[in-house]
């Protein structure tokens, strides 16, 4: 990396931190349980909005992996989320009204939070609606994970978000709040992506899936990425720069080997093709608090049939991470 590129990267880091810190006075804690956070618990980062629906199973499932305290940035719910988080032992809980968008997405909240209370924790940041799936996640808990990860000397753990979504109708596979969703949707593309290395960052960028295939077939380079680096050993001169897409330092994103072999990543299960999928996108294009305008809720709008069609003949059923690992879609490198 350049001399200049490093110089306007660590600039560009050091504004992001700021954004951070003034964008604080948009947060009202609602409950400040974070004096029971331990020196070594892993925690947890989500900002959201009206997702009620899917927080039991949420935070069922990540307690059983191993998550002790959870850091959620509700955006002025309407359907209960802030009520039923703050009831919750191991939840620390803000609320804003301030606008996402304005917010960089919501991370200039997140950047404060772990800039605030995750120095020197193994963070996981991921949005409500992503299950992270990392190998021998069947047996072992995240501690098991970072705990090799630190040894390996790794600070930061990459996973592909892999959309999962049911056979037939989407609207018509009913989910019940509380149970797993990829009961009703555990099918997913085995094949059918696209990879290339960002320059700037020097994060892989990828591309493809159901959505791609469906909504983006006209425009496949306009299609979601799918590459995330959720789960860091945080420190506070850390930030993210596009969502959990690329962090800052840029060292960060190299969560891949650049020398042709494989190391550990997983896999987001990515539970977005639920009954609630028309709603939500019709609500998210009204709001224009998403990317580029809610270019991606547009597409989804254009053709409000398609969600119909995301099953195909060549949909692979989900069944655990080995799979995902001999598809290709994750690695457990040298972590036996």
């Amino acid at each position: 990396m350049g001399v200049l590129r490093t110089y306007r990267l660590r600039i560009r880091r050091r504004r992001k931190l700021i954004r951070a810190i003034r964008k604080r006075r948009e947060l009202k804690s609602v409950s400040n349980r974070t004096k029971y956070v331990k020196p070594n618990d892993v925690l947890l980062f989500c900002t959201l909005r009206n997702e009620h629906h899917r927080l039991e199973y949420f935070l069922k499932y990540y307690r059983e992996k191993g998550v002790r305290h959870f850091f959620f940035v509700d955006n002025n719910s309407t359907d209960g989320s802030r009520e039923y988080l703050a009831q919750q032992d191991d939840v620390s809980l803000w609320t804003t009204s301030a606008s996402y968008k304005d917010s960089n997405f919501g991370m200039d909240w997140v950047n404060w939070l772990q800039m605030r209370y995750a120095h020197d924790h193994w963070t996981l940041t991921v949005d409500v609606d992503e299950f992270l799936v990392y190998p021998f996640c069947d047996t072992r808990s995240l501690a098991a994970l970072t705990d090799w990860l630190e040894a390996s000397e790794i600070r930061s753990f990459g996973a592909m978000l892999l959309d999962m979504y049911p056979k037939g109708g989407v609207t018509d596979q009913a989910y019940e709040p509380g149970t797993n969703p990829f009961e009703s949707a555990p099918w997913f593309d085995s094949g059918n992506y696209v990879i290339s290395r960002n320059a700037e960052y020097g994060n892989l960028w990828i591309q493809g899936g159901p959505r791609a295939r469906l909504f983006f077939k006209d425009d496949p380079f306009d299609a979601p990425a799918l590459n995330k680096v959720p789960l860091v050993k945080w420190n506070r001169r850390y930030a993210f720069a596009s969502s959990t897409h690329s962090l800052l330092p840029p060292r960060l994103n190299h969560v891949y080997d650049r020398n042709g072999g494989e190391m550990a990543s997983g896999c987001l299960l990515h539970a977005k093709f639920l009954d609630s999928f028309s709603e939500k996108a019709a609500e998210e294009l009204i709001r224009k608090q998403h990317y580029a305008q809610g270019q991606e809720y547009q597409a989804y709008i254009k053709d409000p049939d398609a969600p119909s069609d995301v099953w195909c003949k060549w949909s692979e059923r989900y069944i655990n991470w080995r799979q995902l690992e001999t598809l290709g879609l994750m690695s457990k490198g040298n972590w036996a």
